[in-house]
């Protein structure tokens, strides 16, 4: 979707698919998984639990963080990554919305 074209949509309909971008790829999503499962802060196991390059990892990471999904927070030499709470309720709030306004009106 190119930058022009995303006026002639409306807020609810570009945020959606801001959304649906990032989350496109298996990768976040293992990694989303992995993060939202754990008692604390995640620092260098995700490279290990997903198993792509640090490289590879860093750039998802990026893309959550885009969205402000995930936080990280810098210990040192590390960065150790979380769910953002309030912005999770909030595109689960915003994902429910649509898939709950959508009518079964199929064939």
């Amino acid at each position: 979707m190119g930058v022009t074209k995303t006026q002639i949509f409306n807020v609810e309909q570009n945020q959606l698919a801001i959304i649906f971008k990032v989350l496109s790829n298996p990768a976040r999503i293992a990694i989303l998984q992995y993060i939202s499962q754990q008692d604390a802060c995640i620092c260098n196991d995700i490279v290990d639990e997903i198993g792509l390059a640090q490289p590879t990892i860093s750039q998802h990471l990026k893309e959550l963080k885009s969205i402000d999904l995930i936080r990280g927070e810098i210990e040192g030499k590390k960065v150790c990554y979380c769910i953002n709470i309030p912005k999770w309720t909030e595109i689960q709030t915003v994902l429910n919305s649509f898939f709950d306004n959508t009518k079964s009106n199929c064939c």
